[in-house]
């Protein structure tokens, strides 16, 4: 479809409401018709910091076949009795200790 060229035509400014000519609207960043005047560009600060996305995991790893699972910390075991589920051990190899603690009515004594 084929539009006019404007170059009789008028356009009112919508910050300032005067009249101006038709090919000298400037648009705004949201969607006003201002003339060169009124006419502000978008502020940087207004447009949201594109942050990447952390690599969490490699794409297609492959285990070491080298290294066979008891030397890397792994150990695998059958439970026969929950129906045959795997189970695999902590792999860090660490051990956590929580805190014991007795009490008693009012008090309470923290021992570690």
């Amino acid at each position: 479809m084929a539009y006019a060229s404007g170059k009789h035509a008028n356009f009112i400014c919508d910050t300032c409401s005067f009249r101006y000519p038709y090919t000298t609207a400037f648009m705004t960043w949201d969607n006003f018709r201002v003339c060169n005047e009124c006419y502000e560009p978008k502020h940087p600060q207004l447009d949201p910091v594109h942050i990447p996305a952390d690599a969490v995991s490699l794409w297609k790893p492959r285990p070491d076949s080298s290294v066979s699972e008891s030397e890397n910390g792994i150990i695998i075991t059958t439970n026969a009795s929950a129906g045959g589920m795997t189970f695999g051990s902590d792999p860090i190899g660490t051990i956590f200790d929580g805190q014991k603690a007795t009490s008693s009515l009012g008090i309470i004594t923290v021992v570690t």
